[in-house]
């Protein structure tokens, strides 16, 4: 296989998750703090320790704001 076709395969390839990959570990979103621009997964945010406000939305490691969550569309990851 030439250069050629390695690149169009690759330009080429499915965007679709095969079966047990990427979204089947309950995920629902990420969180996102605006400002800093960081992002975490929900099903992320206890194993990566974040503290919570008053209503138990996760603050941002860096700036400790609380966080917006955004709902994953589809059957993939909450990129």
């Amino acid at each position: 296989m030439g250069i050629i076709d390695t690149v169009t395969d690759a330009l080429t390839g499915s965007t679709q998750s095969a079966p047990g990959t990427a979204g089947d570990d309950g995920s629902e979103g990420a969180y996102w703090c605006d400002d800093c621009g960081v992002r975490v997964r929900d099903v992320d945010v206890d194993a990566e320790g974040l503290d919570r406000d008053g209503e138990g939305v996760p603050k941002c490691p860096d700036c400790g704001d609380p966080m917006r969550f955004e709902r994953a569309t589809g059957s993939g990851c909450a990129c």
